[in-house]
């Protein structure tokens, strides 16, 4: 099947430039594309094979999101085992990759299993099997190449951080643009040979100039005046550790090689200065954690460089025909609505102790395995750390049935004890809260539940709603360690947006669900329910909990009501003295 040319593709200039560096030093690690659907990413990157020097079909290697680990790592070959008695091992894509391309398209969507073995080996150049009865390793050293479309899931940052540059596209093209690529897709289409070897000249030519710039490599001068502003760009950027850096200098060798230079310049150096940073470049420490900087102003503003994308929660919810006006809600809560954000500490020495009696109540309910429990344990319809699965053990098959085929009975691999788990938080954070020290004492439930989700290793996110907006406060982590800082530093203030805050967080978990079918999410809605918006239509999963923040003498009970309509879980936050 012939694939379209690579130098045809109208537009997308910094996503062939990103690739073509890539091409000439591997050394940089990888490309990341990230952008909509209908802008080119997998064309040009499955068009990358054809235009690498000396190209090879094993030399660009296709990661399937359906591929199992045995797929990817490598296992016993079986057959082997069978025809010749001889236990041999099976290479899996890794194998195939080493001295290539590794392609994943969609990589956002990738099991978080097949994430952590890329991680490894992509740190140590070395793929290591221990499965099945065997252990072997081999050199899997490859280039690493993903697309991604934003709108379906984000992508680990250990993994981002993994791929050298990183290009963010978009639809905006020109007129004159889309009917170029129209007219070459329809002409493609029309008759694929005649096409492609109308553009045959070019590619042979990016081929050869490919070539050129990879062997002038070794060649090409830095001055120390270019490697302090490197480093000094670097820094201004607040990136984490040196690979930024290194990266950095690779790309401008690459860039200086393709423009036959015999040395690194500043053009060098700023032409591939979105791609290093933009998936790499962080606010500064200074600039509050958990609160946006004022009229949307970054800190990257200041330097001359683009903002990052916009945060998806962090526009004003949709209205709903079965919700009342924001503004509204805003009225019926007087002085609250307008109220400015304000700091409310967690009572440390009271959310602790007698928090005690509310996870012990949480324990009891349906959602007990919430907080406390033993990972491994069975919860929430699920059972996990099951002794067997669906996938056969070959190795031990054939053991224990003396090598004699077709065996009279199969061993089956065990399922590995626990599973991926997620506690997604929406946390009222309107100016009504901080009553009585709700909003503190919430903070402490939320403390409570990450200090327990840190030592199983589980998932966190929290996301606020108040001040007429949704934010996200904290990403999908691993549930930190050290939080209490954190939890400190979210403000409360103005109306609530409650409607939008549970579309939000609907959207966010469907398409979290799309991305890791298998991941257990928990939701947990801590609000004191202060808001006359219909909640009717929405679905969090089975999975949820409200918890009741309201604290004041003469309680409205519409967090009660609230959980009903969700079909969640209803918990009322205790009372510190």
């Amino acid at each position: 099947m012939r694939q379209f040319p690579f130098s045809a593709v109208a537009g997308q200039e910094n996503f062939k430039t990103a690739l073509i560096l890539a091409a000439i030093n591997p050394a940089i690690g990888g490309v990341l594309i990230s952008g909509p659907r209908g802008c080119a990413k997998s064309t040009l990157a499955r068009g990358l094979a054809h235009i690498l020097p000396q190209s090879q079909p094993h030399n660009f290697v296709t990661l399937p999101l359906g591929a199992s680990e045995e797929m990817l790592v490598g296992t016993l070959d079986l057959q082997s085992v069978l025809n010749d008695q001889d236990v041999r091992v099976k290479p899996g894509i890794l194998a195939k990759a080493h001295g290539g391309v590794l392609y994943v398209d969609e990589v956002n969507l990738l099991a978080d299993s097949l994430v952590d073995v890329l991680l490894d080996v992509a740190a140590s150049g070395i793929n290591h099997i221990e499965r099945d009865g065997i252990s072997h390793q081999h050199p899997a050293d490859f280039l690493l190449l993903g697309t991604m479309n934003p709108d379906e899931g984000e992508l680990r940052e250990q993994l981002t951080d993994r791929f050298g540059l990183m290009v963010d596209l978009d639809n905006a093209f020109s007129i004159e643009e889309r009917i170029e690529i129209v007219l070459r897709r329809e002409a493609f289409d029309t008759n694929p040979n005649e096409f492609c070897q109308s553009y045959e000249p070019q590619q042979q030519q990016l081929i050869a100039r490919i070539q050129a710039a990879r062997a002038s490599l070794a060649t090409i001068s830095c001055g120390a005046d270019i490697r302090r502003r490197i480093a000094m760009r670097c820094s201004e950027a607040n990136v984490d550790g040196m690979r930024a850096d290194l990266v950095w200098y690779r790309a401008a060798l690459a860039h200086a090689a393709w423009c036959g230079k015999n040395s690194i310049d500043q053009q060098d150096v700023d032409a591939v200065c979105e791609l290093v940073l933009s998936h790499r470049r962080k606010s500064k420490p200074d600039s509050p954690a958990a609160s946006p900087p004022p009229n949307g102003a970054d800190s990257n503003q200041q330097n001359n460089n683009p903002p990052p994308p916009e945060n998806p929660y962090s526009r004003p919810p949709e209205p709903s025909a079965t919700s009342e006006p924001e503004k509204s809600d805003n009225e019926k809560q007087g002085s609250w609505g307008s109220m400015a954000p304000q700091a409310q500490d967690i009572q440390f020495s009271q959310a602790l102790g007698p928090l005690n009696d509310f996870k012990n109540a949480l324990a009891a309910s349906p959602l007990g395995d919430l907080v406390g429990k033993q990972k491994g344990a069975a919860g929430g319809g699920r059972h996990r750390g099951q002794d067997t699965a669906s996938s056969p053990n070959w190795f031990q098959t054939l053991i224990g049935n003396a090598g004699v085929w077709p065996p009279k009975s199969l061993a089956y691999k065990k399922m590995p004890r626990g599973e991926a788990r997620l506690h997604f938080v929406l946390l009222d954070t309107s100016a009504s809260t901080l009553t009585h020290h709700g909003f503190a004492k919430a903070k402490g439930v939320i403390l409570n539940l990450a200090e327990q989700a840190y030592l199983q290793r589980e998932q966190l996110c929290i996301l606020g709603f108040g001040n007429d907006k949704v934010d996200e406060l904290l990403p999908q982590v691993r549930a930190p360690k050290q939080i209490a800082d954190f939890l400190a530093g979210i403000n409360a203030g103005g109306g609530t947006p409650f409607r939008g805050a549970l579309m939000a967080a609907q959207s966010y978990l469907q398409k979290l669900k799309r991305q890791m079918p298998n991941l257990a999410v928990r939701s947990y809605i801590l609000t004191d329910g202060r808001s006359k918006q219909s909640v009717q239509g929405i679905n969090l999963g089975a999975d949820s909990v409200v918890i009741d923040m309201e604290q004041s003498q003469v309680k409205h009970g519409r967090a009660h009501t609230i959980a009903q309509q969700l079909g969640a879980q209803y918990l009322v936050m205790p009372a510190l003295a």
